[in-house]
Parts: C-alpha cells; sequence; structure tokens
C-alpha cells in the first residue's frame, strides 16, 4: 500500500503547494496530489495551480488573515521559482 508520503515522493510539488490546491479544491491532500501531478506536466495546468495560490492570497487578504496570506504568498514564489514555464506573479500584494 503507498502511503501519502510515497505519493508526495512521486510529485513535482511541494507538500505546502500540495496543501494549498488541497484547500483551494476541498480535496483531501491525497486527490490534490493526483490532481497537482496531472497539472503540472502542462503550462495551462502550472497556470491553473498559480491561479488557485493567488485566488487563496486574495480571498484571505479580505478576510484580514495576515498569516495566511505571507504564508501562501512564499508558496506561490517558491511554485514559480521551482518551475520556471509556470506564469510569474510580479506582485500577489496589488491584486
Amino acid at each position: 500500500m503507498l502511503t501519502f508520503e510515497d505519493c508526495l515522493a512521486f510529485c513535482e510539488l511541494s507538500e505546502e503547494e500540495i496543501a494549498a490546491i488541497s484547500q483551494h479544491e476541498r480535496v483531501p491532500e491525497i486527490i490534490a496530489i493526483e490532481l497537482g501531478e496531472y497539472l503540472i506536466h502542462t503550462d495551462d495546468g502550472k497556470r491553473c495551480i498559480s491561479r488557485m495560490i493567488l485566488e487563496d492570497i486574495i480571498e484571505h487578504r479580505k478576510c484580514g488573515d495576515t498569516k495566511r496570506v505571507e504564508h501562501l504568498e512564499s508558496v506561490l514564489k517558491r511554485f514559480v521559482a521551482t518551475h520556471p514555464k509556470a506564469p510569474g506573479i510580479s506582485n500577489p500584494e496589488s491584486s
């Protein structure tokens, strides 16, 4: 039987990126691994992941959850840096 950690090891995304997908899509993290692994292999999919994270940044900013905003901004910056074909978000704070 494969564990969560086994599946994560096969995925090209970090645990924090998977958690962001899971939160945005409101699915268990094991499902988010499957979705993320599927999306990461196309430019449109990478844009989709970036957009998910950015939408959550905007939502948490509206709620005044600055701690979560800062965390998601760092997740987004790492995602864009780690996946060079992912669309850059120059300044998520201005969104």
